[in-house]
């Protein structure tokens, strides 16, 4: 109760300068309490016990507060009939949900020319090192909401990025697992081939007990049976000071070259590695151009197929992109003040999952990420891992 109290103060105090917290669980410290007399009566409940945590306003939670993606369209939308499949894992291993943050509204896939941390119900999350940048999305509130020690552990989810743009921009860790590890049942979508969960910590460590516990093979979920040789895997085991004696490290040489300021610090990090006993291969990417038209067609066909799929859950009365799109249009005022809904727009006018255009596309985009792109370098190179910046300096708002 000391600890949930603790973080529930800071956000009190410090979350109006950077407005990372879109709502604040009113049973947070009830849960705390509860938590406090299973530990006295010996029934502890796992690695999370009474610790508090944040999670993405894109996951669902059957308690008293909204899932609404940032969209004011879900503001009145029924509460999700059951907790998210992770949230579940979360609540079992004793965590405290204590908020949900803010995010880059729809997950930053409305418009072309978007504002990242800006959603119509939460408004824009802010740096919390320095308030007038961004904090980058669409993780930005879990992202700058750890930053600044509202929380123990925080959630985020990314299709592209968003989880690890925000943690590179806000100084913290964060982990895109491989899709399937952990479940998407009950996080509202943009794309079954790339969306996932993922842990946002202050430390590797925390990353590890997070990532342990989100992991999971889930009935409603097909691509969690991919990994059911994974669920024993402690991932604190690779906890070890020598753990990269002997590791061959490919370096993504196609990022460097863009940023002076980020390309020291990277040198820095390789000089760090090879310390360690690694060994450091160069190592390039010439179809990293090739694929992206084809996979931004892929997410809009694979955003209304899902999307549409969990409103008809939800059982609002938006069920369909076109009803968002006309809510958006009658809402103009706090919906578009900043920018359109291009991609929702070009979405909802696409056929299903069956369309030769979007196989073609999804073919495209496997070949040269992944056949000819990162399992090839692996392959060839015999690589543990490939290393890379994760991007530039934040900007201004």
């Amino acid at each position: 109760e000391a600890l949930t109290s603790f973080y529930l103060a800071r956000i009190r105090t410090i979350d109006p300068k950077i407005n990372s917290i879109i709502e604040v669980n009113p049973d947070a410290l009830t849960i705390a309490r509860e938590r406090d007399r299973e530990r006295r009566n010996k029934k502890h409940k796992g690695p999370l016990h009474g610790i508090p945590v944040v999670i993405k306003d894109n996951i669902d939670t059957a308690d008293k507060m909204k899932t609404t993606a940032g969209s004011l369209a879900l503001m009145d939308a029924p509460v999700p009939k059951e907790d998210a499949f992770i949230v579940k894992k979360l609540r079992e291993a004793g965590a405290v949900i204590i908020a949900k943050t803010n995010l880059s509204e729809w997950a930053n896939f409305r418009d072309e020319t978007s504002i990242s941390g800006w959603s119509g119900r939460g408004g824009q999350t802010r740096n919390p090192y320095i308030l007038d940048r961004n904090a980058c999305g669409s993780s930005s509130g879990t992202g700058a909401a750890i930053a600044a020690n509202l929380a123990a552990v925080g959630i985020g989810t990314e299709t592209d990025g968003s989880i690890l743009c925000p943690s590179s921009i806000n100084g913290i860790v964060g982990l895109k697992p491989t899709v399937g590890l952990v479940s998407r049942s009950g996080i509202i979508p943009i794309s079954a081939t790339q969306d996932t969960a993922g842990p946002m910590c202050r430390s590797v460590a925390d990353a590890a007990v997070l990532l342990n516990i989100l992991k999971g093979t889930d009935s409603n979920d097909a691509a969690t049976k991919t990994y059911n040789s994974w669920l024993e895997k402690d991932y604190r085991n690779s906890l070890r000071p020598d753990a990269l004696r002997g590791a061959r490290i490919g370096v993504a040489r196609d990022y460097w070259g863009r940023n002076a300021t980020v390309d020291k610090a990277m040198n820095a990090a390789l000089e760090a590695i090879k310390k360690q006993g690694a060994e450091l291969i160069d190592v390039k990417f010439p179809n990293l151009n090739k694929f992206g038209d084809a996979e931004f067609l892929v997410l809009k066909y694979e955003f209304k197929d899902g999307l549409e799929k969990y409103l008809r859950g939800r059982g609002g009365k938006h069920q369909t992109l076109s009803d968002l799109v006309k809510f958006n249009n009658d809402n103009a005022a706090r919906e578009l003040k900043y920018f359109g809904q291009s991609i929702m727009e070009a979405s909802a006018k696409l056929g299903d999952l069956n369309t030769k255009e979007y196989l073609d596309a999804l073919e495209t985009c496997r070949r040269f990420s992944q056949k000819e792109g990162i399992d090839e370098k692996k392959k060839k190179n015999r690589l543990d891992a490939i290393v890379a910046p994760s991007n530039g300096p934040t900007w201004l708002i």
